[in-house]
């Protein structure tokens, strides 16, 4: 589990395809570098740790000073912006929760729902308002004033039309995750709150 508060921002060091698999699907290795400080604090980093990357929770299956590997299924790679990464991108970094931590945020699984595009950013007084398109289906789940993360990022949401909402991104969130490096058409992983998925089964199985 993660709060959705980024503690990192890693870059992209190297892509390694990993096998193939009908129609030339594969799976992927992913080299990211990041701080030695976030692989050390608050206890170090081992092999087989849980990482969110991007708001996508994986393994982590090979450690360096400043850089660890993780591996993602050809199944992450379609259903998630990780297929769309290349050296050099950036990518939003939490380590797992532990017993006793702050939960600053709200509770993130790292299991990702969708993929949301990015419609506009436009400046409001000292922060800026993003909307965007959630996939179909997802909008149910999103409500004024609930939690969402996007690309691993707890947010409030602000307002919500069918299937476009909003949310307000302050200068210091924009400045440590990937919400700087953004732009309209951009893909974004969204993971609607754990307690709205709970809320939508009681109603669908309600007698």
């Amino acid at each position: 589990m993660f709060t959705g508060i980024v503690t990192d921002l890693g870059t992209v060091r190297e892509i390694l395809p990993i096998g193939a698999g009908p129609g030339g699907a594969h799976d992927m290795r992913l080299v990211i570098g990041t701080s030695p400080a976030f692989l050390q604090d608050p206890a170090p980093a081992v092999i087989g740790a849980s990482i969110a990357c991007s708001g996508c929770c994986l393994t982590a299956v090979e450690l360096g000073g400043d850089w660890f590997a993780v591996d993602a299924s050809a199944e992450s790679l379609s259903k998630t912006t990780l297929g769309l990464l290349k050296p050099g991108s950036r990518v939003n970094l939490e380590r797992s929760l532990r017993l006793g931590d702050e939960l600053g945020g709200h509770l993130v699984s790292g299991h990702v729902d969708g993929v949301a595009e990015v419609l506009s950013a436009v400046p409001e007084n000292a922060s800026v308002r993003w909307r965007f398109r959630l996939p179909k289906g997802l909008h149910r789940f999103v409500a004024p004033k609930g939690s969402i993360a996007i690309d691993g990022v707890s947010l409030t949401v602000n307002e919500v039309e069918g299937d476009v909402f909003g949310v307000n991104i302050i200068p210091h969130t924009a400045a440590v995750t990937t919400f700087g490096t953004l732009q309209p058409g951009s893909r974004v992983n969204i993971e609607i709150d754990t307690l709205a998925r709970y809320v939508a089964r009681l109603q669908d199985t309600a007698p």
